[in-house]
C-alpha cells in the first residue's frame, strides 16, 4: 500500500468539497480531493443543474404546445413533438461541460484528485483502495442522499429523482410522492412534458416548509396545469401486478391510484454511511454532524461542510462554508455567520425566501412592517405573460431595517441575490425605496414593496 501525505484532505467532490479544494489551492495549501463518483456531486450530476435543464426543456415544449392551440401573442405553430432522448443528451452535455470545468479548475490550482471511495481510519488517516493518505486537516463533504421509503423500494416503476432526470420516455401517468420542492419541480416538469401527474403529500398543503400565502400561486398553477393533488394522504404501498399506488385518505379509507411510474421525493438526509465515519466518534446533531461557526467538528482539525452538517441543505451554503474552511486552514480569521441564505424553489411560478418571514419575525418577538407588491401591477411581468405572485418585504417597525424578503412569480429566482445583499448590508426600507430601479424589470417590484411599507407605493 502506497502512502501519501498532504496538508488538506477533502472527502467528497461536490460543490462544498471542490470549492474548498480550489480555494485551498489558490492559497498554496497542498490538497488532495477524494471523490467516489463524478466531480460536482449531486448538484452538478443528478440535482440542481440537470433538474433546471429538464425544467427548461419542459417549459419550452409546454409553451410551443400552447402556441399550437391558442396564443394571445399571435404566434401559430404546428403541434410539437418531443424527442426526450435528445433532450436528455442536451442536459447531459451541460453536465459534462460543468464537471469538466471543475476538473480543469482543480488541476489549474494544483489539487490532486483521487478517484475512489474513502474509508476513514482516524482524524489524520484515510484509505482509498490501496492508497493510504495522511493529512494535517480533514474536511468531510460527503453531501446527502435521497430518503427512501421501505414500502416503496426503488426499482422498476418506482423511481427517485435520479432516474426522473434521465428518462428514456415520458410516462403517460406519474405519481409523485412528496409535495416538497424536489417533487413539485419535477412533477411540474413532467406535466409540461405531457404526463398526467398526481402528487401525494401527507401534510395539508404543498411546500409545507413555506407559508401558505407564498405557496398559494404555486397551488393555483398546479390546478391550472391539471396536476391532481392528494393532500393529507399517506402512502400504504404499491401493487406491481395492478400498477396501483395504495394511499390512505384523511378518513382512513384506502384509494388505489393507477399509474405507470411513482417518483419518491420525500426529502434528503446527510450521507453518513459507507465511509467509516464511526471511527471518528464525532458529536452529532441528529442525523448530521455537529459543527461550530467555523465548521469545526468535535475533533480538532476535522471539519464538516454542506449537507453533511445539516440544514439548510443548499449548494451555495456548502460552497461558502468550503471557501471559509480553506481560508481558516491558511491562517486567516473567519467564521460562518451569514445574515441570510437564500432558498429558491424552481416551481412554476418560482419561489424565493431570504431571511425572516412574517411568522419568523413574530416568533422572534420582532414588531415588523410587512408589505407586499403584486406582479399584477408590474409591467415587465405582464410582458412575460405572468401576473401571478408578489414581492414581500419584512422590516423592523422601529428603525426600518429589513429582516426578510420573499417572492413568488416568474423569474424571481434572479431576485435572490439582491435580497441577500440587502440583508447582509443592513439595508433599511429607505435604502431600497430610494435606489433607482431599472424600468421595466421585475426588480421594480422590490422597490415598490419597500415604498409601500413606507406608505407611498407609486404604482398601486
Amino acid at each position: 500500500m502506497q502512502t501519501l501525505s498532504t496538508t488538506l484532505l477533502i472527502i467528497g467532490g461536490g460543490p462544498g468539497g471542490y470549492v474548498t479544494a480550489i480555494r485551498a489551492g489558490q492559497l498554496g495549501i497542498p490538497t488532495i480531493l477524494v471523490e467516489g463518483q463524478s466531480l460536482g456531486g449531486t448538484c452538478l450530476n443528478i440535482g440542481c443543474i440537470p433538474s433546471k435543464a429538464l425544467i427548461h426543456v419542459a417549459e419550452q415544449f409546454h409553451q410551443t404546445r400552447h402556441h399550437s392551440q391558442q396564443s394571445a401573442l399571435g404566434i401559430t405553430v404546428s403541434a410539437p413533438t418531443l424527442d426526450i432522448g435528445k433532450s436528455v443528451e442536451w442536459k447531459d452535455g451541460i453536465v459534462d461541460r460543468l464537471t469538466t470545468g471543475v476538473a480543469a479548475l482543480l488541476k489549474k490550482n494544483k489539487v490532486q484528485v483521487i478517484q475512489g471511495w474513502a474509508k476513514v481510519v482516524d482524524g489524520k488517516t484515510v484509505v482509498v483502495g490501496d492508497t493510504r493518505i495522511i493529512c494535517e486537516h480533514l474536511v468531510l463533504a460527503t453531501g446527502s442522499k435521497s430518503v427512501n421509503l421501505p414500502i416503496l423500494p426503488i426499482g422498476g416503476p418506482i423511481i427517485s429523482s435520479t432516474e426522473a432526470l434521465a428518462p428514456t420516455s415520458v410516462p403517460k401517468r406519474l405519481i409523485v410522492v412528496g409535495g416538497g420542492y424536489i417533487g413539485l419541480e419535477l412533477g411540474i416538469a413532467y406535466r409540461k412534458l405531457g404526463a398526467d401527474v398526481s402528487v401525494v403529500e401527507a401534510q395539508e398543503r404543498i411546500l409545507p416548509a413555506y407559508d401558505a400565502e407564498l405557496t398559494q400561486p404555486v397551488h393555483d398553477e398546479l390546478k391550472k396545469l391539471g396536476v391532481k393533488l392528494y393532500l393529507r394522504h399517506s402512502v400504504q404501498g404499491f401493487d406491481s401486478s395492478a400498477n396501483t399506488l395504495q394511499v390512505s385518505d384523511p378518513n382512513g379509507d384506502t384509494l388505489n391510484l393507477e399509474t405507470d411510474q411513482v417518483m419518491v421525493a420525500v426529502g434528503r438526509k446527510p450521507n453518513t454511511q459507507g465511509w467509516n465515519l464511526e471511527a471518528l466518534n464525532l458529536d452529532m446533531n441528529g442525523a448530521s454532524i455537529k459543527i461550530d461557526n467555523r465548521c469545526q467538528t468535535s475533533m480538532s482539525n476535522v471539519y464538516a461542510i454542506g449537507d453533511l452538517s445539516g440544514e439548510p441543505m443548499l449548494a451555495h451554503r456548502a460552497m461558502a462554508q468550503g471557501e471559509m474552511v480553506a481560508e481558516l486552514i491558511s491562517g486567516k480569521s473567519r467564521e460562518f455567520n451569514p445574515t441570510a441564505i437564500a432558498a429558491v424553489c424552481f416551481t412554476d411560478p418560482e419561489l424565493v425566501v431570504v431571511g425572516k418571514t412574517p411568522n419568523d419575525a413574530k416568533a422572534a418577538g420582532l414588531d415588523c412592517i410587512v408589505s407586499n407588491f403584486p406582479f399584477t401591477a408590474n409591467g415587465r411581468a405582464m410582458t412575460l405573460e405572468s401576473k401571478s405572485g408578489f414581492v414581500r418585504v419584512v422590516a423592523r417597525r422601529d428603525n426600518h431595517v429589513i429582516v426578510g424578503w420573499q417572492a413568488v412569480g416568474v423569474g424571481v429566482s434572479e431576485l435572490s441575490t439582491a435580497f441577500a445583499q440587502s440583508l447582509e448590508m443592513g439595508a433599511r426600507l429607505e435604502d431600497i425605496g430610494g435606489t433607482i430601479h431599472a424600468h421595466p424589470t421585475l426588480g421594480e417590484a422590490v422597490q415598490e414593496a419597500a415604498l409601500r411599507a413606507l406608505g407611498h407605493a407609486l404604482h398601486l
